[in-house]
């Protein structure tokens, strides 16, 4: 009835706005408000395969602000205190399993949180069809379907790593697509061509997307407070036993 419709667009502005309020002052605020330009480092697993420098490389193009970094034999502590006071905003790590890359962890600096993701469905630039060559501007930013709490969250960490001053002349656009709590990661560019419109007897400019890859699926195993601690951390989410069931549930992203 009506007095129950009200009573639902009441609390759900209640709650755009405590979700306003908590944004203004999270982690990622300075980032948003265009006060605090991402500035990444990129690194690997220990003794990483050839197959993962390519994808350093591919992802280097990805990020137009990150640096990459040899992970030597420092661990991923040291790593993030040394990072901190050099003006990085942001860690990200690509680990492999039979040099397979298997999972991404992304630390926000200097205060977290830190996001695990798990990696599927690698598909690497060269293996994509008719794929483009990405050129060096900043990317314009998709974040599809983040509609919890938690996936706001998630999706402010993962738009923090990239600039809020895209430059649109380069046509290139990153792509997060969560889907039932899979995150699709797409990289495309805008294409304009003319072509004879034999209705309208002449030509007319037409828009194609072009990917330029990698391409690849993301599903967060947790999420923690602060950086990367792996012993003593405090976990904001963490994926439970509850989420391998097969019966019916909300999705948590």
């Amino acid at each position: 009835d009506d007095a129950a419709r009200s009573a639902a667009a009441a609390a759900a502005a209640d709650a755009a706005e405590e979700a306003a309020a908590e944004e203004a002052g999270d982690e990622f605020a300075a980032h948003f408000a265009g006060e605090r330009p991402p500035h990444v480092l990129l690194t690997t697993s220990w003794k990483p395969s050839k197959k993962m420098y390519a994808l350093m490389a591919e992802l280097l193009t990805v990020f137009p602000s990150a640096t990459f970094y040899k992970r030597e034999d420092y661990t991923l502590k040291r790593i993030i205190k040394w990072a901190a006071p050099r003006g990085f905003t942001d860690v990200v790590v690509l680990h492999e399993d039979r040099k397979q890359a298997n999972s991404l962890l992304v630390c926000h600096l200097p205060d977290g949180p830190t996001a695990h993701f798990r990696l599927t469905n690698l598909v690497m630039r060269k293996e994509i069809r008719g794929h483009g060559a990405p050129t060096a501007h900043r990317p314009e930013l998709v974040l599809n379907n983040f509609g919890t709490r938690l996936g706001q969250r998630v999706g402010r960490l993962l738009g923090s790593l990239f600039c809020t001053n895209p430059q649109f002349r380069g046509r290139r656009v990153v792509t997060f697509h969560n889907q039932r709590d899979y995150i699709f990661f797409r990289h495309h560019r805008y294409v304009f061509e003319t072509k004879e419109d034999q209705a309208k007897k002449g030509t007319a400019v037409k828009a194609r997307l072009q990917e330029l890859g990698p391409r690849f699926t993301l599903k967060l195993m947790n999420l923690q407070r602060g950086t990367f601690d792996s012993k003593h951390g405090e976990f904001e989410w963490m994926q439970g036993k509850e989420a391998d069931s097969t019966s019916r549930r909300k999705w948590v992203l």
